[in-house]
């Protein structure tokens, strides 16, 4: 029997586009992957995560063209298990690019999955895994994914250039997920935050805290940032620094920002008055600019902040055939097309209805009816 591919064009919504096709088991075939561009086909970070698909499925099928340009993609089963080998994530994207499909793979994986995960654990274009532990995992908690056998442990950091850090991510697997009524945000109850430092002066860590500090302090007593300095293997192979900060709800909701610091991010500091010693942005001004940025996330509404809106759809997407309703903010480019890409893999389209009252914005939507057709029901 001759299998059928869906086309696709273009690199946009890659991980998404695989993910997708991976669990609603839909050959694809992706044309034109930046065909006019100067480093034409797929990134390093696309391929490693393809391999790490490969890793964790059976019976998965990966064509690339000579120049990296087009794909085609057969997804096997998901099996999930004990994976001994770490896979390397490189050092062009960070591991929580990799983390975020991965976990909807792993949920739905014929054994429970723990991985090992190498490369970049902080920057300041994807989300920390600092953040992802804090913000993540409670949020899939919430759709009745099992507490227990469910963690990520940092064994290592590593910022860029050249990366060095290491994770140990373990998922359980669920028969399917909850639908959720999760309309209401509440009002800040308190901060929880961490800051890190990687071979450099641990006083870092100290000025990020005071600076955060001075802007919550006068809205919130109940502020707690701690600290996670690091040498030796254990800082990785760059100099870095950087904080990740939570705000939590009096009903639950946890809306997150976090940076971080490197050499590799040193063009961003540009025009900025540079007085340490290792020719990065002052702790200063990264502790005051990443609490300013919570309170914008915090003032914009939702249950989760705008860098979540996507897998917060996902979730809801792949929960049972059942209605899940849901508040976020001003809906986020990335939300948008995450949108987009559940309706053209999974059929479903959410109804959504601006609420001028909050300032926010309500989407209702049925569930996919994902199953896990290992597990039997208890």
């Amino acid at each position: 029997m001759k299998t059928e591919y869906k086309r696709l064009k273009g690199s946009q919504s890659f991980r998404q586009r695989l993910l997708l096709a991976t669990l609603s088991s839909t050959p694809i075939i992706i044309d034109d992957i930046r065909a006019d561009e100067t480093w034409p086909g797929l990134h390093n970070h696309e391929i490693s995560l393809l391999r790490l698909f490969e890793t964790v499925s059976d019976d998965c099928h990966v064509q690339i063209n000579e120049t990296g340009t087009k794909l085609k993609y057969k997804p096997g089963i998901i099996m999930g298990g004990t994976q001994y080998r770490p896979h390397d994530c490189g050092v062009s994207r960070s591991i929580a690019y990799f983390l975020e499909p991965l976990i909807l793979l792993g949920l739905f994986a014929k054994k429970p999955l723990t991985i090992t995960l190498k490369g970049i654990t902080n920057d300041s274009k994807d989300p920390s895994v600092d953040t992802f532990k804090s913000t993540v995992l409670p949020m899939l908690k919430r759709f009745g994914v099992p507490a227990e056998g469910l963690s990520l442990k940092i064994e290592s950091r590593g910022v860029p250039p050249n990366g060095g850090g290491e994770v140990i991510l373990s998922l359980p697997v669920v028969q399917s997920l909850s639908a959720v009524n999760w309309t209401d945000e509440g009002f800040v109850k308190k901060i929880r935050g961490i800051t890190f430092s990687t071979k450099v002066s641990a006083q870092f860590e100290n000025s990020m805290i005071r600076a955060a500090r001075g802007i919550f302090n006068p809205l919130l007593s109940d502020v707690h940032i701690f600290t996670d300095h690091r040498s030796g293997p254990q800082a990785g192979n760059s100099p870095g620094y950087g904080i990740s900060l939570v705000a939590e709800t009096t009903t639950g909701c946890l809306i997150s920002a976090d940076t971080a610091i490197s050499h590799a991010r040193h063009e961003e500091t540009a025009g900025l008055e540079d007085d340490s010693k290792e020719g990065l942005m002052p702790p200063e001004d990264v502790g005051r600019g990443i609490a300013n940025i919570l309170l914008g996330e915090i003032a914009q509404g939702g249950v989760v902040d705008s860098t979540h809106q996507g897998l917060l759809f996902l979730l809801c997407a792949l929960c049972p055939q059942d209605f899940s309703k849901i508040r976020v903010g001003k809906l986020s480019q990335h939300g948008i097309e995450t949108l987009r890409n559940i309706r053209d893999f999974l059929n479903l389209k959410f109804v959504i209805k601006p609420d001028p009252e909050k300032q926010s914005v309500l989407l209702k939507g049925m569930g996919y009816g994902m199953k896990n057709l290992s597990r039997k029901v208890s």
